[in-house]
């Protein structure tokens, strides 16, 4: 996926998130099962003013659909370009939440688990 200096359309994210689910999957067969954590994850787009939500499962996301999910453990929110640019590789996913770019809500627990898959 290419990063385009624009406002990303919903789709372009949605297939964005559906990339960094397959990429954090395969992350997650490499530590060989070592995650075990099973949490509800939202993503919310605050340009676009949606969200996302699934399951973050053993290192990967699941069942990733539209709308928000109020009961979410895990909560990340950014824009929708800041969201391609992470996934393509020109953002750094730490580096943009330690910017204040990217604003993650979770336990301390499960920020090193998800370090550790990006």
């Amino acid at each position: 996926m290419r990063y385009r200096p624009y406002m990303a359309t919903v789709e372009e994210c949605r297939e964005a998130l559906k990339e960094l689910a397959d990429r954090m999957a395969a992350n997650a067969a490499e530590i060989n099962g070592r995650l075990s954590l099973d949490r509800p994850i939202a993503v919310t787009l605050d340009d676009l003013g949606v969200s996302f939500h699934g399951r973050f499962v053993d290192g990967q996301i699941r069942d990733l659909t539209d709308g928000d999910d109020p009961r979410a453990k895990m909560r990340l929110t950014t824009t929708s370009d800041d969201l391609l640019a992470m996934v393509s590789g020109q953002l750094d996913f730490f580096k943009t939440w330690m910017s204040g770019r990217l604003k993650v809500s979770a336990s301390p627990f499960d920020l090193i688990k998800l370090r550790k898959l990006m």
